[in-house]
C-alpha cells in the first residue's frame, strides 16, 4: 500500500516538551513491562480466555486488560496489546533474537490494513528472556488493529516484523468488554453482603453482653 494512500496515517510533529513527555511515558512503560508481559491469564468471569488464537487477560496492576499471542517462526515473536480503563493503549513486540537494549529509543514505521504510523516513538524492553519494544498510540489504534489482517513494522528501510492479525476483530471486541468489566468492578453476590467481624452482634447491648460472632 502506498504510504500517502494509507488511511489515518500519523506523522509525529510534537513540540520538544510534548516529545519529552512522550519519551518519559514510554520509559515508564518499559520499566513496568515485566508486569504487563507476565500478568496471570485471568480474564473477567463473563469473558472467554481464548479468542481465536488470542489470549485475553486482566493486567497485573488491575488497570485494564490485554491480548497476547505468540507466533511460530524465527525468534517466536510475542505480541501484547493492552488497553487501560482510561482509554490509553500500549503495544509490545518481543523476539528471542532481537538485540535492542532495554530503554533504547527507536523510531519505527507501523503499517496496518486500515491505517499507519510513520517514524513512531518506541522504547526497548526485555521480558521473559526476549527483547523488544513498547509503544503507545492514539485512541483509534485498537480500531485499526481490529479491522486489519496484518501488521508490518519496519525501522526505516529495515523490516522488523510482519504479524498476522487474523481474528483481531473478535479479540479486540472481547478486550473492550474486559476493560468495561474491570471498570465496573467485582460483582456482589445476589442476596449477600459483606459484614466486618469487628461489628458486634448487638451494638446496642451493654458492654459485657456484646458479641462479635453469632
Amino acid at each position: 500500500m502506498d504510504e500517502q494512500a494509507m488511511i489515518g496515517v500519523r506523522r509525529q510533529g510534537h513540540s520538544k516538551p510534548a516529545r519529552r513527555g512522550r519519551w518519559l511515558r514510554l520509559l515508564s512503560l518499559a520499566g513496568a513491562a515485566t508486569l504487563f508481559a507476565t500478568a496471570p491469564v485471568v480474564a473477567a468471569d463473563d469473558l472467554p480466555r481464548d479468542i481465536g488464537g488470542w489470549t485475553l487477560a486482566q493486567s497485573g496492576d488491575g488497570g485494564g486488560c490485554f491480548l497476547s499471542r505468540q507466533y511460530d517462526g524465527v525468534g517466536h515473536t510475542t505480541l501484547l496489546l493492552g488497553l487501560d480503563k482510561d482509554g490509553s493503549n500500549r503495544l509490545s513486540l518481543l523476539n528471542d533474537n532481537w538485540s535492542i537494549s532495554p530503554k533504547a529509543r527507536v523510531k519505527l514505521d507501523f503499517r496496518l490494513s486500515g491505517g499507519g504510523y510513520v517514524k513512531h516513538d518506541a522504547v526497548g524492553l526485555a521480558s521473559n528472556g526476549q527483547k523488544g519494544f513498547v509503544t503507545t498510540f492514539d485512541a483509534k489504534f485498537p480500531t485499526y488493529f481490529a479491522t486489519s489482517t496484518a501488521l508490518q513494522v519496519s525501522r526505516g528501510d529495515v523490516p522488523v516484523e510482519q504479524i498476522d492479525l487474523a481474528g483481531s476483530g473478535a479479540a479486540v471486541a472481547a478486550l473492550r468488554r474486559c476493560v468495561d468489566a474491570v471498570k465496573a468492578g467485582p460483582k456482589a453476590e445476589t442476596g449477600k453482603t459483606s459484614r466486618s467481624d469487628a461489628i458486634p452482634k448487638d451494638p446496642f447491648a451493654s458492654d459485657h453482653k456484646r458479641r462479635t460472632k453469632p
